[in-house]
């Protein structure tokens, strides 16, 4: 990025609304065509699925990393878990690294979320939070994902949250290809 002092903001879409993603997208969308170097990180979503953001992004030089094992019912905590254990340090790695002018951690609210298993020792909110308050100066970080947690919330120079007033899945619509995946 030029010579310029840049502040890095901290963005945070959350809320039970769809489009949390996809105004990071759109966010990623507008750096890439500004010639930053951008990564993403998916906490749920697998990489065993296929999505058309991943396929659009990589035409673009953008890397999307899924590092979840996706919202399945054969899948045990120990794999989540295990999925936190390995991610987690590799996305904190790209954000402290200062490669990158944005970083997006996607789901990470979600993941920071779960209370069906124990987490703290394999995604501690206290990494996290350190994380946001040291990472380099120039970076860029959106945080995306339901039920953020107040402290994320505070640290961050926007939160936007995103309600469903109305959604198509409550008329029997399933997920959509080319809209949800």
């Amino acid at each position: 990025m030029g010579s310029e002092e840049r502040r890095g903001l901290t963005l945070v879409y959350t809320g039970n609304g769809k489009g949390k993603t996809t105004s990071a997208l759109g966010t990623v969308l507008r750096s890439a065509g500004r010639g930053f170097n951008v990564k993403i990180y998916q906490f749920i979503k697998s990489p065993e699925r296929t999505y058309g953001e991943k396929i659009a992004l990589e035409k673009l030089g953008v890397e999307m990393v899924q590092l979840g094992r996706g919202f399945t019912w054969t899948k045990t905590p120990e794999e989540h878990r295990e999925a936190l254990r390995t991610g987690w340090p590799e996305a904190k790695a790209a954000v402290m690294s200062g490669e990158f002018d944005l970083v997006v951690l996607d789901e990470l609210n979600n993941a920071l979320a779960i209370n069906k298993f124990p987490i703290d020792d394999v995604l501690p909110l206290d990494e996290v939070l350190s994380m946001i308050r040291n990472k380099p100066q120039h970076v860029h970080l959106i945080i995306t994902g339901r039920d953020a947690k107040k402290e994320v919330k505070n640290l961050a120079d926007l939160v936007s949250v995103v309600e469903a007033e109305k959604h198509y899945y409550d008329e029997g619509i399933p997920a959509v290809k080319g809209i949800e995946f």
